[in-house]
């Protein structure tokens, strides 16, 4: 297999971050942020500055594989899938499954294909994040609700948990292959149960607006909400309050969907939204628990989970009857691993999703 440079691209609904990973081993980051006043126009800006700084670092020379981070997957189990002219149309008919992120993905797959045209060659590949709850037997995927509806739970995070989960043997030796909850925590945030690292249940259902509350979207609602809503918002309208104006900023009286800026923040409202994420995120905690029989580990990702010790404390300090407890210097100061000395595991692994798309992009190619 000729040496490969595969860029990785995660386009997301409000900021673009790629990693460039070179043939030669080496690997250069790109961000940018603050792209969703005008998503079209800015994504593009955003594609430019990065396409630039990528045709620069290789010289305009060699191969260039594109991995993109595709929210939703649809019903396939495939993790990973070169984007042709069939593959770009099936993910255009299921927008509709991840309305936040499936546009700015596939603006990812057009600009690019644009912006490179005669300057590499260039393959495209889609990385799935639904596909590692592929594992999900009958009883987490399925719904209360008549199967003819073709509705189901596919669960998302799923690169980075991938990408935690491979990390897991070495920090937790057998331990890896018991009851482990991975907590990705950020501005969208979700849990998995793992057993024999493979994952059995999670929170996020049909779309990535359920399970726990996030930044912007609310997590699992009574339906009967959802139809209340209904008869106060036309569908554009509730879509936009649904994927846009609930979670942390309607918890904390809008004062922000930020749980960094809540935490620093001295008022009612804020304290409040950072309480109700850290009981719901411990809630699901305790619900896995009961649903397998305990749990061995424990385990933080994402921007949340990493690095805000007062969310990790007030999730932790309640879960002492399952066997955690905090070492308090540990999780000031966010180290890898957080527990006290008679404490089950508890672990920081830090989101990689970029390095889990160059890994699936690769294999893909094997023969490329």
């Amino acid at each position: 297999m000729a040496a490969l440079n595969i860029l990785t691209i995660n386009s997301g609904s409000s900021s673009l971050k790629a990693s460039l990973f070179l043939a030669s081993g080496e690997r250069k980051n790109y961000r940018y942020e603050h792209i969703d006043d005008n998503r079209a126009r800015n994504h593009a800006a955003a594609f430019d500055a990065l396409l630039d700084e990528v045709n620069a670092d290789l010289s305009g020379n060699g191969k260039l594989v594109i991995g993109h981070r595709f929210v939703h997957g649809g019903k396939i189990p495939d993790a990973a899938r070169i984007i042709d002219a069939d593959e770009r149309a099936r993910l255009e008919s299921i927008i509709h499954l991840a309305p936040l992120h499936m546009p700015s993905n596939l603006l990812g797959v057009y600009l690019c294909t644009t912006r490179l045209a005669g300057k590499f060659d260039v393959v495209q590949v889609a990385c799935f994040d639904t596909a590692f709850h592929a594992s999900l037997p009958e009883i987490a995927w399925r719904l209360p609700i008549p199967q003819s509806l073709g509705i189901r739970r596919f669960g998302f995070h799923g690169l980075n948990y991938a990408h935690v989960t491979q990390h897991l043997p070495q920090l937790l030796g057998d331990t890896a292959k018991g009851r482990v909850v991975l907590a990705h925590l950020g501005s969208g945030a979700s849990l998995c149960l793992l057993e024999n690292m493979r994952s059995v249940d999670t929170t996020m259902g049909y779309t990535a607006a359920g399970g726990v509350p996030m930044g912007t979207r609310s997590g699992d609602l009574d339906p009967g909400v959802i139809l209340e809503l209904c008869k106060r918002f036309d569908y554009q309208e509730l879509t936009t309050l649904i994927y846009h104006q609930m979670g942390l900023l309607a918890l904390s009286d809008g004062e922000s969907s930020e749980m960094s800026v809540l935490v620093e923040s001295k008022s009612e409202h804020a304290n409040f939204a950072v309480e109700y994420f850290s009981r719901q995120v411990r809630a699901t905690i305790g619900a896995y628990a009961a649903k397998c029989g305990g749990i061995d580990a424990l385990v933080f990702t994402g921007g949340i989970g990493e690095h805000s010790a007062q969310v990790r404390t007030l999730i932790c300090e309640p879960l002492d009857f399952l066997g955690f407890k905090l070492n308090q210097e540990a999780n000031r100061i966010h180290t890898s691993l957080l527990s006290a000395s008679a404490s089950k595991p508890i672990l920081i692994i830090p989101a990689d999703e970029e390095a889990e798309i160059a890994r699936l992009a690769k294999g893909l190619l094997t023969d490329y």
